[in-house]
């Protein structure tokens, strides 16, 4: 099956194809003759670009990071979504996170940074370490994915997709053998789901989560195929 292509160069939009075997992204660096990265795989056309952006990067947390996450936990547009894991105080936040960022745990932890400026923050896992997610999921094989646009001055302005981009093209080399990533936002997290939809995450079963008060929230499992998607 031939899956259509396009990539935005300058004010140029290339159109292409999927070759016998050939991944949507291996297609895009194609047809534009440079790397592209993902606009939107959410349409029949997988749209692309290699247009400039702004230097999106992810460098490992650490202890020095601390103040930023609290202050990303607690940011309004975060806090509706994070709170639901325990009030992020500074202790709470420390308690919760510290063993991640000491590596003491399999959950790898990143900063997002924007042209060197600390933004947000991202983590991934197997989903096969964390027993009991694993019980919700389709795929406990899969690679899990959660993050956040910590800063506000940074939220709608495209980041979201192209940080994830960059965290998609890591796992492989970090994960090798893995097929598939996940990632479940609240369901009524439009926001994250277009996110998702857009480097290539589809929709699929919808679950309950328990929460650490006793209450569920109604998840939304999202699976992105990484051979399909990046080769």
């Amino acid at each position: 099956m031939f899956t259509p292509v396009a990539v935005h160069t300058g004010t140029h939009r290339l159109g292409g194809v999927t070759r016998p075997g050939e991944s949507w992204a291996s297609a895009a660096t194609r047809i534009a003759g440079r790397p592209a990265y993902a606009v939107d795989l959410s349409g029949e056309v997988k749209e692309f670009s290699s247009d400039p952006m702004p230097v999106v990067a992810l460098r490992p947390m650490t202890r020095g990071d601390l103040p930023h996450l609290i202050r990303w936990l607690n940011a309004e547009h975060v806090h509706r979504w994070y709170a639901v894991d325990g009030e992020p105080t500074p202790e709470w936040v420390a308690e919760n996170y510290g063993p991640d960022i000491d590596g003491k745990t399999p959950v790898t932890f990143w900063v997002i940074e924007v042209n060197g400026r600390s933004v947000g923050f991202c983590q991934d896992y197997r989903i096969s370490d964390e027993p009991d997610y694993a019980l919700l999921t389709p795929d406990p094989d899969a690679i899990g994915f959660d993050y956040a646009i910590g800063e506000p001055a940074f939220v709608g302005r495209g980041i979201g997709p192209r940080m994830a981009w960059v965290w998609l093209t890591s796992v492989p080399r970090r994960y090798p053998g893995a097929t598939a990533c996940f990632a479940a936002p609240d369901h009524r997290n439009a926001a994250s789901l277009r996110m998702l939809a857009k480097v290539g995450f589809e929709q699929g079963t919808w679950f309950d989560e328990p929460q650490p008060d006793g209450s569920t929230t109604t998840m939304v499992g999202c699976t992105l195929d990484l051979r399909r998607v990046l080769g």
